[in-house]
């Protein structure tokens, strides 16, 4: 699978009157094992998260509930992926700026993550992610 490109992929969707489930599976849905489950949510409706990049980790993000936008760059220019179903999850390379905005009201974003926390791993500056991504 390649990981290389940001892009949404659909997950397995089990549809059922009492209720439709999904599920993830590491390197069958998502192609790294997953090592952190973290996630977003009280956002107030409108808001967004600051960005930041990571130089080794990538990430699935799914909209489990509401909608919002993630804005990528990867130094050629921001592209945005507008989440809204708990079936759609946006994969999202290493070395990738990203941005969270127009969060909906009780929205929760779930990310699954490559890497346990590392502080270090942390790029929060956007000038030095140019300067590294020679962007």
């Amino acid at each position: 699978m390649d990981f290389e490109t940001p892009r949404i992929i659909d997950l397995p969707k089990i549809k059922d009157p009492r209720g439709n489930l999904t599920f993830i599976e590491s390197r069958q849905h998502v192609p790294f094992e997953v090592k952190r489950y973290y996630w977003v949510y009280d956002v107030p409706g409108g808001m967004w998260r600051d960005g930041h990049a990571f130089h080794k980790q990538q990430e699935l993000i799914v909209a489990l509930s509401g909608s919002f936008d993630v804005v990528l760059d990867r130094g050629a220019g921001p592209m945005t992926f507008h989440l809204s179903r708990p079936h759609q999850g946006l994969l999202v390379p290493a070395m990738t700026w990203r941005m969270m905005q127009n969060f909906s009201t009780n929205s929760v974003a779930l990310m699954l993550a490559s890497t346990p926390y590392d502080p270090n791993d942390y790029i929060e500056d956007f000038d030095e992610f140019k300067r590294l991504t020679n962007g």
